[in-house]
């Protein structure tokens, strides 16, 4: 409750837009990472392991970044947090990742034959989920602040 009264109200907007957008990154990171283990006994999850990375996972992320570098230019946290870092870090990184894992989650659908592609697949969003949760323990407890 303190922290909704010590915060001037024009800080809601970014800090809402950046948990919900972090939200959906980690849900949809979870979804897909969920896909990809499970394709191989379901292969109609295939084209869907593909949409989801495209469709849910790139517009959540852009919003968590936009809405956590709008936050941080307009709040006084300052740029020597480690938790911010991480977050940045993560965020960063973890854009790489999705793209790398659309690119394999792609040639999984065009190459149904293969079944290397979706295991890769499983292996970069696991690596990302675990990097999220990291990132969301540091966001929610701020060590080094």
């Amino acid at each position: 409750m303190l922290a909704i009264v010590g915060r001037p109200e024009s800080w809601n907007f970014p800090l809402f837009l950046h948990v919900v957008g972090a939200t959906v990154v980690t849900g949809a990171t979870a979804a897909a990472f969920v896909c990809a283990v499970s394709e191989r006994r379901f292969p109609w999850l295939r084209p869907i392991l593909a949409r989801t990375l495209l469709l849910v996972t790139f517009p959540a992320w852009i919003l968590m970044r936009l809405g956590g570098a709008w936050e941080d230019s307009r709040s006084p946290i300052g740029d020597d947090s480690t938790w911010l870092g991480i977050g940045y870090i993560v965020a960063d990184l973890g854009f790489v990742l999705l793209i790398v894992a659309s690119i394999f989650a792609a040639v999984g659908v065009r190459r149904p034959q293969r079944t290397w592609p979706p295991r890769v697949v499983a292996i970069i969003t696991g690596v990302y989920f675990i990097a999220l949760l990291v990132a969301m323990f540091a966001m929610a407890g701020k060590p080094g602040s």
